[in-house]
């Protein structure tokens, strides 16, 4: 299908277009020429995605040069993106786009040695000892030496001319660029880093760009003529709020202690072997020189935790600049912040209480601490140190070493010596929370031209502006147009023995509360078909409520009608319980699904169709209200932008997109029933 919208040829995958869709694209065209920033909100399953693409490719093959950087929270939905614009391609000018998405080496690894690693750090560690530079050059003097043969040949040919790893314009899924790494012999990770530039689009997740630690690696050499669309980005603020957060616990001190006590072994070595390698360091850190300029893809490490505009550009303090004196300063800081865990009550004070403190009590002064993440990162790429899934601890205490000594206002510094919900057992953490999501995404405000962000539920859409910190240009929220009705919301207050049902922390445990739960669901098993999917409030009200059925023999009820399946905290099992849970309902057995309001299903999986006939929310997805981590951050909003806890506690729980995940689409009957 193809129309135009004023002066533009909007090119369509689908015969028939949506009236919400079209003044979708209208708005989104409207801030495009603008060259300004939107909040656009549309219903799940209104085709918002193909909107998006159709739009803005066809705005950029009239008004070149202009990139898309599509920004998901999860590889399903980045899947989910590429397949849709596989979907457009061909409607569009032949060899005009050139499409990928860009995942961690994990999703894109192709060298089984590697993919053995168990975690994406490992992952990326064992990456690491294959491709280091120092690691192929020994390779030279010693041909036992590993290394990884696909990012070998891929630097052959890049290095033959840049036109060679270039590939045919289309769209490149994470697996279609597995399958060219198997088939040429290339690392498709690195293959996919350098086709960047190229790329008309690119689909990634919002830490390459919200997070300064990854966005300065892979995105820095971004333009500012790109349109960056943050799609279901309904809890985006809290992602901006998780980059600048960092917690510190017992076993993180422990093992950096660990860490601290290998660098000074390699030291002493490097000191009897290769003493000049010490020296030129100390040498580039006299002239002013914390990094070694433009480095390989393959020796970079994880970028300063800080954004861009407020790290150092000056010398590295004198103190800090031999390696044995910068481990020296690490103990002493590592020691003071054991001794911090050893409160029994919660404290709680600002970065410039905290940096006093630490000054007046180990002799660290606020400059150092800015400077303990570049430090250690020239001290690890001088000790050439490869296996960084191991020195993650001390990583961890040089982010937030860097971070508090940055930043004066936004965070505070939080240390309890236990959950108050587990008050009985010992688990003490220090916490730097971040409380403005609005200093992660500044800089991609003011870098590029034109930043949308959209999702289903944005409401109240009026709050983004202010938790944000910007001004869009546009603001609009749309509504779903229906031939039919084809939801049914009901919320019950009551159960069947008329006594109420809460999950408010007094009554959720209620043994009334819960069997009236049970019976709900029992009744609804027996008369819904196919799918039905339930959500908790968080996992521990889960595991409490599905014991108690468990016991009371409901749970054993429930099964004579459909096959139960629960959402665990452990990635494969949940995968596994999904994939089990759609082959009940295909095969036409039924099916329940427990699942978490904030876990990983809720914010990810769409149970669309016969997955999805009923859902149920067992309450409101409110956050912990006694969270000290909680009541600083309404307290920083209430001051600073005048936000009340009372609204932004239940505009964070409506944006919970529980029961958008499983409507969508605007011809299936589903039922919604809430408490």
């Amino acid at each position: 299908m193809k129309f135009q919208i004023e002066e533009v040829t909007v090119y369509f995958p689908y015969e028939h277009i949506y009236p919400e869709q079209y003044g979708y694209m209208v708005e989104l065209k409207r801030a495009l020429d603008a060259r300004g920033h939107a909040l656009l909100e549309m219903p799940t399953g209104t085709g918002k995605t193909s909107a998006l693409l159709s739009l803005i490719l066809s705005y950029s093959l009239h008004h070149p040069p202009l990139k898309l950087l599509y920004c998901t929270r999860t590889v399903h939905e980045m899947e989910k993106t590429l397949s849709e614009l596989r979907l457009l391609l061909p409607y569009l000018p032949p060899n005009r786009i050139l499409a990928l998405g860009l995942s961690s080496r994990k999703n894109l690894c192709v060298n089984p040695l590697a993919l053995s690693a168990a975690s994406r750090d490992s992952v990326d560690s064992a990456c690491r000892r294959l491709t280091a530079t120092w690691v192929r050059s020994a390779t030279a003097a010693d041909p036992s030496v590993p290394t990884c043969s696909f990012f070998e040949s891929f630097d052959r040919a890049a290095d033959a001319g840049p036109d060679n790893v270039l590939l045919p314009p289309g769209v490149y899924t994470l697996q279609d660029l597995r399958a060219v790494g198997r088939d040429r012999g290339w690392c498709p990770y690195f293959l996919a880093r350098r086709l960047i530039p190229f790329a008309s689009v690119v689909v990634y997740s919002y830490q390459y760009l919200l997070d300064p630690k990854v966005a300065t690696i892979i995105s820095r050499e971004m333009q500012r003529e790109c349109v960056v669309v943050f799609d279901e980005a309904h809890n985006i603020d809290n992602v901006c709020i998780e980059a600048l957060s960092v917690s510190v616990r017992k076993q993180t001190l422990d093992g950096a202690t660990r860490n601290l006590s290998r660098m000074a072994q390699e030291i002493d070595r490097l000191k009897a072997t290769d003493a000049n390698r010490l020296r030129a360091e100390y040498n580039r850190l006299v002239d002013g020189l914390a990094q070694r300029g433009n480095l390989p893809m393959t020796d970079a490490w994880f970028s300063n935790p800080t954004l861009p505009d407020d790290i150092l550009k000056e010398a590295v303090p004198g103190n800090i600049r031999r390696a044995e004196h910068f481990l020296s300063v690490l103990r002493r800081l590592v020691q003071y912040l054991k001794g911090r865990l050893e409160t029994e009550n919660v404290e709680t004070e600002g970065p410039v209480a905290f940096v006093s403190s630490v000054n007046s009590q180990a002799g660290i002064d606020q400059k150092m601490l800015r400077f303990c993440y570049d430090r250690l990162h020239s001290l690890m790429l001088t000790l050439e140190i490869t296996d960084t899934d191991e020195f993650l601890h001390i990583q961890t205490v040089c982010d937030f070493a860097t971070l508090v000594g940055t930043y004066t206002r936004g965070f505070s510094i939080i240390i309890e010596p236990f959950d108050e919900r587990m008050p009985h057992i010992p688990d003490p953490v220090l916490q730097l929370s971040c409380h403005d999501a609005s200093l992660a995404i500044k800089p991609v405000f003011d870098r590029f031209q034109s930043v949308i962000i959209t999702s289903g539920t944005l409401s109240p859409i009026d709050l983004y502006p202010r938790l944000l910190n910007f001004n869009p240009v546009i603001s609009r929220s749309f509504t779903m147009s229906l031939t039919r009705d084809c939801i049914c919301p009901m919320v019950l207050t009551r159960g069947s023995d008329q006594l109420p049902v809460s999950t408010k922390f007094d009554m959720r445990s209620d043994p009334g509360v819960v069997r009236n739960y049970g019976r709900l669901l029992l009744e609804m098993v027996a008369a819904v078909p196919d799918g039905i999917v339930c959500f908790f409030v968080s996992y521990s009200y889960m595991d409490g409520i599905v014991n108690s059925w468990n016991e009371m023999g409901i749970l054993q009820d429930v099964m004579q009608h459909k096959l139960v399946f629960i959402e665990t905290q452990d990635v494969v099992e949940t995968t596994l319980a999904l994939d089990n849970y759609r082959k009940a309902c295909d095969c036409g057995r039924g099916a329940v699904f427990f699942s978490v309001a904030r876990g990983k299903v809720a914010e990810g999986i769409d149970f669309d169709r016969h997955y999805g006939r009923l859902v149920i929310m067992f309450g409101v997805p409110f956050q912990y209200t006694l969270s000290r981590i909680l009541l600083a951050r309404l307290e920083y909003l209430r001051e600073t932008f005048q936000i009340k806890e009372g609204d932004f506690l239940t505009f964070d729980a409506l944006n919970c997109e529980v029961v958008y995940r499983a409507y969508n689409g605007r011809d299936k009957l589903h039922n919604v029933l809430g408490e």
